[in-house]
């Protein structure tokens, strides 16, 4: 193929163009349409597509933009360029004086491209041509509905089988090369494609894709279900949330759950709180009376209830060991208490409760925050500065490191500045003592 076989469009095809474009409702808009005619050019079957476009119905011009061989491996064209909004392609009619300005794209020259660019769908206007090429006898070209008929004829050269699909109402398969092959080797495949026909056979030209067939042809299950199944499973495996199910239905198992909770109208989220109850008690979740119960309500609800007592004693028994820390480290530290040759003293919260009455009667969080776990794993001490006089009555909470041997916080009431002569309290009588004391208790 070469730019000077283009020829103009014969008069015959012009007129059939435009007998169809009148056609178009509503044809006085402007936008572009496409259409596409067939010719032969040194035995070489050619595709050539035509842009059409009016203005207000009294402007009507057309003009070809792009050539296609079946065995060129370039394609050839002219004043259009590809466009990502719209249909894909624009085209200038500078030339036809419908646009004032020539697009920087526009020379009305033809240029080489490569053959799968700039092949914008296009009605065919001439079908019958390929009746010409004996090769293509029997490639039920007058059943193809698809877009490109050159990629087509092109497919059935190298698949004939091709025809089969179509001769079988399968014409949104007949380019997929990858069914194709398979119906090349299998000819198990291809009775089960001719059984399951009304099944492919989907409403407006729709198809099934690789995946679903093939999987629909080894598991015997309905297309219609395998479609769905692949496409909840892609969606299910987005959500990383869901890993522990995965875990337990793996490859087609995950059916049986889709399944089951479908019918169940169980959410994913439900599933798994009974899942994470299960595995939390040890239940043996390879019975299937455990994975997929019959009553799942009531099973969801036994197992979480157990669960949440299981749980409750497992953190009473924690707070009896904080309870039990907390009291060895007061005693262990109890002699860094202070109450000599002074008006106030210091003393060592005793138990959690002490921290929690602290924080209310203080209006602070001394109370919350795990400063009682800090304590009992040594990191930090809670000590209370008291009037000698008035012991009971809360002045300021501070807190000791144990590591830094430093006070970190020291406050009064509502977390506020303690007075002066408590600060030197706590800085120069108390601290100093403390530290010394320390000392002799880590000696």
């Amino acid at each position: 193929m070469n730019v000077k076989d283009i020829k103009p469009i014969p008069k015959y095809i012009m007129d059939a163009i435009y007998k169809r474009d009148i056609k178009i409702d509503p044809w006085q808009t402007n936008f572009v349409r496409y259409y596409a005619y067939l010719t032969v050019w040194k035995k070489e079957l050619i595709k050539v597509t035509v842009a059409v476009t009016n203005i207000k119905n009294k402007y009507w011009a057309c003009k070809q933009v792009a050539v296609h061989g079946i065995h060129s491996e370039y394609c050839f064209v002219r004043d259009m360029e590809y466009n990502y909004f719209g249909n894909g392609f624009r085209v200038g009619w500078y030339a036809e004086e419908l646009q004032s300005q020539q697009k920087q794209f526009e020379d009305g020259k033809w240029h080489a491209a490569q053959t799968k660019y700039y092949d914008p769908y296009a009605t065919l206007i001439n079908r019958s041509v390929v009746g010409k090429f004996p090769e293509y006898k029997y490639s039920a070209y007058q059943l193809y509905n698809g877009r490109d008929i050159i990629n087509y004829l092109r497919i059935y050269e190298q698949y004939p089988q091709t025809e089969y699909l179509l001769k079988l109402g399968l014409g949104a398969y007949a380019e997929n090369r990858s069914l194709l092959k398979k119906i090349a080797k299998d000819k198990a495949f291809r009775k089960w494609i001719a059984r399951k026909r009304q099944e492919l056979a989907l409403p407006y030209g729709n198809s099934y894709n690789f995946t679903t067939v093939m999987q629909a042809y080894k598991t015997g299950l309905p297309l219609k279900g395998v479609s769905h199944f692949l496409f909840r499973k892609r969606q299910f495996e987005r959500d990383g949330g869901t890993t522990p199910i995965r875990e337990l239905f793996k490859g087609w198992e995950l059916k049986k759950y889709f399944d089951y909770t479908e019918k169940n109208d169980i959410s994913d989220r439900l599933y798994l709180d009974y899942l994470h109850a299960c595995q939390n008690l040890g239940i043996d979740m390879t019975l299937k009376c455990n994975l997929l119960p019959k009553d799942f309500t009531y099973a969801h609800d036994l197992r979480t209830m157990q669960y949440a007592e299981k749980k409750a004693l497992e953190e009473a028994g924690k707070k009896q060991e904080l309870m039990r820390k907390f009291s060895e480290v007061a005693a262990k530290y109890s002699p860094l208490q202070h109450n000599k040759r002074s008006a106030f003293i210091c003393i060592i919260a005793k138990s959690p409760a002490d921290l929690i009455r602290e924080g209310e009667l203080m209006h602070h969080c001394v109370g919350r925050m795990h400063y009682d776990e800090q304590f009992a794993k040594e990191q930090s001490l809670i000590f209370f500065i008291r009037a000698k006089d008035k012991p009971e009555k809360p002045l300021v909470t501070l807190e000791y490191s144990l590591q830094t041997h430093r006070v970190l916080q020291c406050y009064a009431s509502h977390n506020q500045k303690p007075s002066e002569d408590i600060l030197h309290y706590v800085n120069k009588v108390w601290l100093p003592y403390a530290n010394k004391t320390l000392k002799q208790i880590v000696a």
